[in-house]
């Protein structure tokens, strides 16, 4: 009876993990596409934007009256910078969509391409929590690798795989 139970709470977990994913790489999609519209809008069919932040806040009074909140003026604005960030769609689909909202913003911060490669493939493939990001990210762990005898960083694996 035991065996019984126990499988059937591994079937549940595994199917709520799934529906966490899923959940999750349609949102981060949503709020590239999001941020996408922002900055053609910003744009008006030109090459290059003259940034109103009226926009943004009309934008944001629109969204969280009918979708309520997660629509401020600094989330949207994070939306805009992540299109900016990883502006091409194929690539962006290869790693990003894998990772939370929360890893996607911190990885926007890192300037050094290198490094912002290096941990979204690490936090993908180690399956880094948001916590553990941050403290790798703010304590230059890729830095502290690449100084190190006793590791090596193979480049190629470092290259940013959404830009």
């Amino acid at each position: 009876m035991t065996n019984y139970i126990e499988e059937i709470r591994g079937i549940l977990s595994a199917a709520r993990q799934k529906a966490y994913t899923a959940v999750n790489a349609t949102m981060v999609e949503a709020y590239w596409l999001i941020g996408k519209r922002i900055v053609e809008q910003e744009q008006h069919g030109e090459e290059r934007a003259v940034y109103g932040e009226g926009i943004l806040k009309e934008l944001s009074k629109a969204l969280t009256t009918e979708f309520g909140k997660g629509f401020s003026y600094s989330n949207l604005y994070n939306f805009r910078q992540f299109y900016l960030t990883y502006p091409e769609q194929n690539k962006f689909y290869t790693l990003c969509r894998k990772l939370t909202w929360s890893h996607n913003r911190l990885i926007m911060r890192v300037e050094n391409e290198a490094a912002k490669g290096f941990y979204l493939n690490e936090a993908a493939e180690q399956n880094w929590s948001v916590r553990t990001r941050e403290r790798n990210i703010n304590t230059f762990y890729y830095h502290r690798l690449l100084s190190s005898n006793d590791k090596t960083i193979n480049q190629e694996d470092s290259k940013v795989l959404c830009d």
